[in-house]
């Protein structure tokens, strides 16, 4: 799963919505690399926060329209007798106002359809990276 997620531009590959993703920064791993995602007409811009190779990636998201609160993903890999658990939790960082309460309502559905697709296509990918 490792092999996946880890390659940051090559997210294109294995998620379905993702038109094109390419590396922003020279790095290629740990925190402070970014990458370039391409979905439709919208150009986000994910820089990772968290990166421990097997365990856990983290990233933020910008590029989201101006009324969407701040939003970060969090990957977490955990080994099992059957191969690996993955948890994928996004994070709105809306606060607790009426507004942000009625926006992070609004966003819940399409970020849990989202984070199901990005689920899926990695389950679909593991095998492939690693056979």
């Amino acid at each position: 799963m490792w092999e996946v997620l880890g390659a940051l531009d090559r997210l294109a590959e294995w998620a379905e919505t993702v038109d094109h993703s390419s590396y922003l920064t020279e790095q290629r791993e740990g925190v402070g690399t970014a990458r370039r995602v391409q979905v439709k007409r919208t150009t986000l811009v994910e820089t990772v926060t968290e990166w421990e190779p097997g365990r856990a990636l983290a990233y933020d998201i910008e590029g989201l329209p101006p009324f969407v609160p701040p939003v970060s993903n969090r990957w977490t890999l955990r080994a099992t007798d059957g191969g690996t658990e993955v948890t994928l939790a996004t994070t709105l960082g809306g606060g607790d106002s009426v507004p942000a309460r009625l926006i992070e309502r609004l966003l819940g559905r399409p970020l849990r359809r989202s984070a199901r697709m990005l689920m899926d296509g990695l389950a679909a990918a593991a095998p492939r990276a690693a056979g």
